[in-house]
């Protein structure tokens, strides 16, 4: 009995380690690429790795002042428009779990109904409002409709965790005497920790690689955030392959620290330490 149950575990290795690669190969090809001199790029056929290793590509994006203004642009809009998610999401989520009043039904449905909108669908309208409003080419519209496109899943997700914590635990809190927003903020936001992780991550990471909506708001290039800033690398006249690579493995690093900094509550169980 044990032979098959080895041979499954080695299979499942093996599947894995192979889905893996197939994840991992784009972001190889990009790093190698990103590590190839000009010359390098147009030999026929082209070759995976460089023959010589140029590292100072990704000094000389470093060192770029437009690129530096793209990835600040970058952080200030994905930073505001995370903060702005989770400061109306949360209190959204938390009346609509433990209220009913009446529309509650039909204000879960618009919040469902407004994530079934695309921004490439909205962008003519957008770009209409904002110009009215004086708006066009600055981080306020990027970090407004950042935050309204990710505010629904916020709200959703949370939700769905403020509703599966045990009234109890509130209940406990009343009796000690602990006002609404006392309890909100001391018992049941650290419970719901991973939630506000995955809203974040989520938020953050939506906001991070936005393109469509701050292609056509943004028109001033040092404003630009890091997903269109980098596409001047390559165009009709001018192919930097190497530094758009380059480019791009930067742009990966924040997400990626990010993630790494608040993955350890992702699996952090969701009433843990509630009741002693």
């Amino acid at each position: 009995m044990a032979e098959p149950h080895v041979a499954r575990r080695r299979a499942l290795t093996v599947a894995g380690v192979l889905l893996s690669v197939s994840v991992l190969a784009p972001y190889l090809v990009m790093l190698l690429t990103a590590l190839k001199p000009d010359a390098e790029l147009r030999i026929t056929p082209p070759r995976l790795f460089p023959v010589s290793w140029r590292v100072t590509n990704f000094l000389d994006v470093v060192s770029d002042p437009e690129f530096r203004a793209w990835l600040r642009s970058s952080l200030v809009v994905a930073s505001a428009s995370t903060a702005i998610v989770l400061l109306a999401a949360t209190p959204a989520a938390y009346y609509t779990a433990r209220h009913r009043f009446p529309g509650r039904a039909a204000f879960l449905f618009l919040v469902l109904v407004t994530q079934m909108f695309a921004p490439t669908t909205l962008v003519v309208g957008l770009y209409r409002e904002f110009f009215e409003l004086s708006l066009v080419n600055t981080y306020t519209a990027l970090i407004l409709t950042n935050a309204a496109f990710n505010l629904a899943f916020a709200i959703w997700i949370l939700r769905a965790f403020f509703a599966s914590i045990p009234r109890e635990l509130e209940e406990a809190a009343a009796v000690d005497g602990c006002g609404r927003v006392r309890t909100l903020c001391s018992i049941v936001l650290p419970l719901a920790r991973p939630a506000l992780v995955t809203a974040t991550i989520f938020a953050f990471i939506a906001a991070w690689n936005e393109y469509i909506v701050a292609l056509t708001l943004m028109t001033d290039p040092d404003k630009r955030p890091l997903t269109v800033g980098i596409t001047t690398y390559v165009t009709a006249y001018v192919q930097h392959w190497n530094h758009l690579f380059a480019a791009s493995v930067i742009a990966i690093v924040p997400v990626v620290l990010l993630f790494a900094l608040i993955e350890r509550h992702l699996v952090t169980g969701l009433t843990a330490g509630g009741v002693k």
